[in-house]
């Protein structure tokens, strides 16, 4: 150990340095508690010897202060001194010092109380270094070793908040193994356990930075946060982890896309943190890993994120549809299609978070709008809201939601909100 001796009588500094190397330590020397200050400043030591009357700061002032500085880190201190009154040893103590010593000291009494300073410091070496693994198991997930989500949402958090002190692009991937049901139903769950080790370690080898996190989400999802990143790069991202992933060859005869393991993946970019949260990105990236599983897997599908949500309104009564932009303004960014054609169009360019639409609206074929948005893969997860007439009748299709004219038009904006939230 380094022992630093703070001691002001060069007599007694001499004495006990040699005692302190005779028990095969390191002496540091210090003629004051100055001196010792300024010597920790730039020294580690591992245990400190202090005389307590010194001119200057005495020893309990200089030990106060150096435990102030320490902070969490313990490290022992012996006081030495002449003074042997109980109201003295018990200030020693309360100033943080570790044990307390009466001049003259022996060889024999230094070397025992080194030795025995000595051991408590290797017992709290050893349960911090215990508490340090503890620590770190209770972060990771017990088969991936990835972050597991609660410390996931944690680092990813403070990344977030980087973000908005910094005002840079954020993006958020989420991605699903493909069929992996199917998988575990056929191959056993100890296979299944060793694929997800593997997609894991394949999406690790593709995340370059020190500072992407990478956590596993639950099941066979995975959660990736890729700082100070726009879409075009969370695109590259996303598309290397397919591949690297498709490259593993893991064979996986029962799944229907492919003869082998396969991840769908889901990316938000959000280009402002203002008027968002984490909570927003993660789902938006949510939302778009849906749209990827139901264009046919195996694919990575985008989420470009704004300021504020995109609603295309698709209507052709010109009045209803002003009626349902006065509403909806407030919340989000608005643009109106009168035909079918138009609306689908700006479905399939702008990618909206909601098309507020009427069942009615058709193309010249007599096709239905909602027909036509079904029947793409750009946009058949995309959220749809209908606008009905009070007479009219209608069966609102799984995953949508409706409003009745002119009862219920208030309620149009809590229900958007409820819809592209996934609610």
């Amino acid at each position: 150990m380094k022992i630093l001796l703070v001691e002001d009588s060069a007599t007694l500094r001499h004495a006990m340095s040699q005692y302190i190397t005779d028990s095969g330590h390191t002496p540091l020397v210090a003629d004051s508690g100055e001196a010792a200050l300024q010597l920790l400043e730039d020294t580690p030591v591992d245990m400190i010897i202090m005389d307590v009357e010194m001119p200057g700061l005495n020893g309990f002032e200089t030990t106060a202060l150096i435990r102030e500085w320490l902070g969490s880190h313990w490290i022992p201190i012996i006081f030495v001194t002449g003074m042997s009154d109980d109201e003295d040893y018990r200030k020693g103590i309360e100033a943080g010092g570790d044990d307390y010593l009466i001049k003259p000291v022996s060889k024999m009494i230094i070397h025992a109380k080194i030795r025995a300073m000595e051991r408590i410091a290797e017992m709290r070496d050893q349960l911090s270094k215990l508490n340090n693994e503890l620590e770190a198991l209770s972060q990771l997930d017990s088969l991936t070793q990835l972050l597991n989500r609660r410390t996931f949402n944690e680092y990813a958090q403070k990344q977030w908040q980087l973000a908005a002190r910094q005002l840079t692009h954020t993006c958020v991937l989420m991605l699903d193994v493909d069929h992996f049901k199917l998988y575990n139903d056929h191959y056993g769950h100890p296979a299944g356990d060793r694929c997800l080790v593997g997609v894991g370690e394949a999406i690790k080898s593709c995340l370059k930075r020190p500072f992407d996190l990478l956590g596993r989400y639950g099941g066979e999802e995975f959660i990736v946060l890729l700082p100070d990143t726009d879409g075009n790069g969370a695109t590259r991202v996303g598309e290397s982890i397919r591949r690297a992933v498709a490259n593993l060859a893991v064979p996986h005869e029962v799944s229907p896309t492919s003869a082998h393991v396969t991840v769908s993946i889901g990316g938000a970019s959000c280009s402002q943190t203002s008027g968002y949260n984490l909570e927003d990105v993660i789902k938006a990236a949510d939302r778009a890993l849906y749209r990827a599983k139901h264009s046919g897997r195996d694919c990575f599908e985008l989420d470009e994120m704004t300021a504020h949500r995109t609603v295309v309104v698709a209507y052709p009564d010109t009045e209803i549809q002003m009626q349902a932009c006065e509403v909806l303004q407030p919340h989000y960014n608005l643009i109106t299609a009168d035909s079918s054609d138009e609306a689908l169009e700006l479905s399939l360019n702008i990618r909206p978070d909601l098309i507020v639409l009427s069942p009615a609206m058709t193309d010249a074929s007599g096709q239905t709008l909602t027909q036509r948005l079904a029947q793409t893969p750009r946009t058949q997860g995309t959220p749809l809201l209908f606008i009905l007439s009070d007479d009219s009748i209608f069966d609102t299709p799984p995953g949508t939601a409706s409003v009745s004219l002119p009862s219920e038009l208030t309620r149009l904006p809590v229900l958007a909100s409820r819809l592209i939230d996934g609610e």
